[in-house]
């Protein structure tokens, strides 16, 4: 199965993954905003959105029943083209909205039960040393995803918008997608390693069910669990907030406070500066968090993640109008986003994740973190509402302080690994 190269498969496989990602957590928004939604409905729904990847880490053992991970990758990758090609009928039912968050939950799960799968694919096929050596490539068509979508994608729906309207624009730019995951999903179909079908594990539910109680019980036994988890949403409560209304804010119109961009120049700044701006602080980021140590480089992490909200204050209170002004400061807020965030996985990984069920237990971390952002996301339209978007990202740079005072007093990796518990 080896002697097929990763290159035939890897890069379809996680550039799909990233597509129906930042499809559901990203374009979503923005096109309900120039649908004309409220801010608050945006939020409160794309954050009920976000929690089929906060909580696939409870039926992720029970795909292990099925022997055949191709098989799941593909069929959730069909699942995906139809929901996308659901979505462009969606838009033209009379009740569109409610239409268009029921296909969005098929999205949803159907791309996180597609990580899980795609994941265990990965691993499955390649040893060590080829999954570290196509690691790179991982992360680099996921994030190229995020360009294709923000940048490619979040562009055609602008020209399209002036040319037929809003509603007849995002109509066409799902089917376009649709077709794309169905030709990339026939492509892997083919290309991807293992069978599309196999014999069934020999495994039970109820053993799989047993050993997920064992694995949840394990995790919050561990000492200091609790200052961990909170430590892990106050990382992202100031985030989750100014990753949602942000956006949002760049397209609002200039008598409402906002700074009234076009979706054309949306997918400019975010597209083109703001994916290279994250891809370079995530990689400087860990540079420099490999070079200090996490426990030495959190305070600066964190302070980056802080970076964001004041760029956003910033332009809520001056309302620049070139472009060039938006662009250099879209730049800025996600390159310190991008440095930030290595420290929350890092965290995770050093400090809560070792021992006896170490994979297991880095995904149940990562779902809490993504629980924290998940909470904060489903709060901030109606904070921003009640507070307007100047003071309300003055009110973001308050709720990332916690964090950092939560430095002395929850456990921390040690230098050579392995977590150090906090006394009760």
């Amino acid at each position: 199965m080896q002697a097929r190269t990763p290159m035939r498969w890897v890069p379809t496989l996680y550039f799909v993954q990233g597509m129906q990602f930042f499809v559901v957590m990203l374009i979503a928004g923005l096109m309900f905003k120039n649908l004309g939604v409220a801010n608050d409905q945006i939020a409160r729904w794309t954050a009920v959105l976000g929690l089929a990847w906060a909580i696939k880490p409870l039926w992720s053992p029970f795909l292990e029943l099925a022997r055949s991970k191709k098989l799941i990758v593909v069929a959730t990758q069909y699942v995906g083209a139809a929901g996308l090609g659901l979505m462009a009928l969606a838009l033209h039912l009379p009740h569109w909205f409610g239409a268009a968050i029921v296909v969005l939950f098929l999205i949803a799960y159907a791309s996180a039960t597609h990580d899980i799968a795609c994941d265990g694919l990965y691993m499955a096929s390649l040893d060590d040393k080829r999954q570290a050596a196509y690691a790179g490539w991982q992360g680099a068509f996921f994030n190229g995803a995020r360009f294709f979508i923000t940048g490619v994608v979040l562009k055609l729906a602008g020209h399209l918008e002036e040319q037929v309207g809003v509603f007849n624009a995002w109509s066409g730019v799902f089917l376009m997608l649709a077709v794309l995951v169905a030709v990339l999903a026939t492509y892997n179909a083919r290309f991807l390693p293992g069978a599309l079908s196999a014999a069934p594990n020999a495994g039970t539910a109820a053993g799989v069910a047993a050993m997920l109680r064992d694995v949840v019980v394990d995790f919050f036994r561990k000492p200091g669990i609790w200052r961990a988890v909170l430590f892990i949403v106050m990382f992202r409560f100031a985030e989750g907030q100014v990753q949602t209304i942000g956006p949002l804010f760049l397209l609002e119109a200039r008598d409402k406070g906002g700074l009234g961009l076009t979706t054309g120049q949306v997918a400019d700044v975010y597209g083109w500066v703001g994916t290279g701006a994250f891809l370079v602080g995530s990689v400087l980021g860990g540079w420099v968090t490999s070079r200090l140590s996490l426990r030495r480089a959190m305070p600066l992490l964190i302070v980056a993640m802080g970076v964001p909200n004041a760029t956003f204050y910033y332009l809520a209170a001056a309302l620049p109008q070139d472009m060039l002004h938006i662009g250099a400061a879209v730049g800025v807020e996600m390159f310190g986003y991008g440095f930030g965030f290595v420290g929350m996985i890092l965290y995770i990984m050093q400090a809560v994740a070792p021992g006896r069920f170490q994979t297991a237990h880095y995904a149940l971390g990562s779902g809490v973190m993504q629980l924290g952002f998940v909470f904060s996301k489903s709060i901030s339209g109606d904070i921003q509402l009640a507070m307007g978007y100047r003071h309300f990202f003055a009110w973001t740079i308050a709720c990332g302080l916690p964090a950092l005072l939560l430095l002395l007093w929850v456990p921390m990796p040690r230098a050579r690994g392995g977590a150090e518990a906090v006394p009760a």
